[in-house]
């Protein structure tokens, strides 16, 4: 998913929100709400991060419509996208429209195994409740092949202080420490560790400075 909006919704405005499963059926009907929910520009930190690496296979765990899929296949990389939603995986498929070497799969990464393993594996703003969050990412730290990179990018629990417009739900955000925790040392390099803040602007054309939790590792080989 990308971070900056292209439609005008605050998660806040949604009814119970705190009561809210955050399943197929939520994200279908989020994304049949606008034409477009996302901006369809790559991730910042995946463009700081990953710009670096020689290209492989990876896979985007959480894609949205496409648009880091879209960048990793300019540069080089063989994708695979994954998305719990089906309405966002045809966006995604059709921002992509021509590109060779994607790879599209419809699948909650929470409740079913990720298949494979990857040079890299991303995944942006995947804000889950601990026990799940936990399990999703040794899933995630699993599928990286030796010699591979993890990157987990999450909102950071300042955002909820700092008043930026998020869900008010605190148990969904974490820190990079909180991903390193899950990470055994002996198999794992961290190269990245971060709260990191960026300025960002809402699709209502409201400015905001923004923190992200980034946690980019090396899987040994």
């Amino acid at each position: 998913m990308n971070e900056t909006h292209a439609d005008h919704r605050d998660m806040r405005e949604i009814p119970d929100l705190a009561d809210t499963v955050f399943d197929e059926a939520f994200w279908d009907g989020r994304y049949r709400a606008a034409a477009a929910i996302w901006s369809g520009e790559p991730n910042q930190q995946l463009v700081d991060e990953v710009s670096d690496l020689a290209p492989g296979s990876a896979i985007d765990v959480g894609c949205g419509e496409g648009a880091d899929v879209a960048w990793l296949v300019s540069r080089g990389w063989t994708v695979t996208g994954v998305e719990i939603s089906q309405v966002a995986l045809d966006r995604a498929a059709e921002h992509t429209r021509g590109a060779d070497r994607t790879t599209w799969l419809h699948l909650d990464a929470t409740q079913e195994p990720i298949p494979g393993t990857y040079d890299l594996v991303s995944a942006h703003f995947v804000n889950l409740r601990p026990g799940m969050r936990d399990d999703l990412h040794r899933k995630l730290a699993a599928a990286t092949a030796p010699g591979g990179t993890l990157l987990v990018v999450a909102h950071h629990p300042d955002d909820l202080a700092a008043g930026v417009p998020r869900p008010p739900i605190p148990e969904l955000f974490f820190t990079a420490d909180d991903v390193a925790a899950v990470l055994d040392p002996a198999e794992w390099s961290v190269v990245t560790k971060e709260a990191r803040t960026r300025p960002s602007t809402d699709g209502g054309g409201r400015e905001w400075t923004i923190t992200d939790t980034v946690l980019r590792a090396r899987r040994r080989t």
